[in-house]
């Protein structure tokens, strides 16, 4: 088989491009790792932004890659990135948002947040568990409510309420993140109950008893906050829930585990009230104006004539979206081809977006 040559893409016809996107105020891409979240993320709010909508893209990914795509560093500040465009990103460090279990961000001067600094999840959270009923007594398995998946949804809800951005575009994390992020309203409730029950069982007691984490007021501004943090959460989930405010798209690769791995996300998703109106398959071995109707010259599609490689791929893929055509019926399946270079920079995400208008 003869060697190709493949050239980076600097520029494409813009009249053939997307200005804007047909989408609700947040949009968020989820799926397992490495199916090209990220690209449909960074694709859709570059071209979000080129229709003057003030975007902001979002990773919770703790591996960033959002910085690859856009091909600029991303700090873990919302930024503009675009003079031009009014885009603006953000990678959030899950790791430095969350000071302390139980923090509001408040630092005391002492380099303790809010009066918890006896809360270790290291060492045993401070005495906490085993005053609530030994081990394992936590509702989520010991791990206390702050930690990365909490810290990164503080901050994607103020992201999300932020009145700078008409439309807030996320890369999620992967899959196993992204449903603990759904599931800490619950988390938080069963807390929120087991410090204001502790807190009772010990009022008539000495308060020495109260040393081993903080003091009364600590226990009962400790439970405030959780039940702030939870309220929040709760009024994204319904942010969430609502198809005319979120548009959840589920990313997958054309193959056989992966249409059941998306199956089921979107299952569990519909669990939490979470409608999935999009599923987007990326990497097709297919023409990119077949897919997308651009007339690109520069693109190279597999030759699923001459190669009996890329032949034996296309029957595999081909059987992969006749299954996910079936299993995802009523929702709106986009295409992506499989490009031959990496999909990095404005012009190669350019493309992408056409593909998901």
């Amino acid at each position: 088989m003869s060697e190709l040559t493949v050239e980076a893409v600097d520029s494409i016809d813009e009249g053939e491009l997307p200005a804007g996107v047909d989408a609700p105020e947040y949009v968020l891409y989820g799926g397992k790792g490495g199916v090209g979240k990220t690209t449909c993320a960074a694709a859709t709010a570059l071209a979000s932004a080129r229709g003057g909508t003030s975007t902001l893209v979002v990773s919770t990914d703790p591996a960033h890659s959002l910085s690859d795509a856009l091909e600029t560093e991303i700090p873990a500040e919302p930024t503009r990135i675009k003079q031009d465009i009014p885009l603006f990103a953000v990678e959030i460090d899950p790791e430095a948002a969350a000071p302390g279990p139980f923090s509001t961000g408040e630092d005391d001067g002492s380099g303790n947040f809010d009066g918890f600094e006896e809360f270790d999840d290291a060492a045993g959270l401070g005495g906490l568990e085993e005053l609530l009923g030994g081990d394992g007594a936590l509702p989520f398995g010991g791990a206390m409510p702050g930690a990365d998946e909490a810290a990164a949804m503080q901050l994607l809800i103020e992201y999300l309420d932020d009145p700078r951005f008409e439309r807030v575009v996320v890369d999620t994390a992967p899959t196993g993140h992204t449903l603990r992020l759904l599931e800490l309203p619950e988390m938080m409730d069963s807390m929120v109950g087991r410090l204001l029950s502790l807190r009772e069982r010990f009022s008539g007691m000495a308060g020495g008893l109260f040393g081993l984490f903080g003091d009364d007021d600590s226990v009962e501004d400790g439970a405030v906050s959780l039940k702030e943090l939870s309220s929040k959460i709760e009024r994204l989930r319904a942010a969430l829930e609502d198809p005319s405010r979120t548009d959840f798209r589920v990313v997958m690769i054309p193959e056989s585990m992966s249409v059941t791995e998306s199956k089921r996300l979107i299952d569990r998703l519909e669990t939490f009230g979470i409608p999935v109106g999009t599923v987007v398959v990326n990497r097709v071995s297919e023409d990119l104006t077949a897919v997308a109707g651009l007339d690109a010259e520069w693109f190279i599609a597999p030759d699923t004539e001459h190669c009996e490689f890329c032949r034996r791929r296309w029957d595999v893929q081909r059987k992969a979206l006749e299954q996910a055509q079936e299993l995802f019926r009523g929702r709106d399946v986009k295409r992506v081809p499989l490009f031959a270079e990496a999909v990095h920079g404005e012009a190669m995400l350019d493309v992408v977006a056409r593909c998901l208008e």
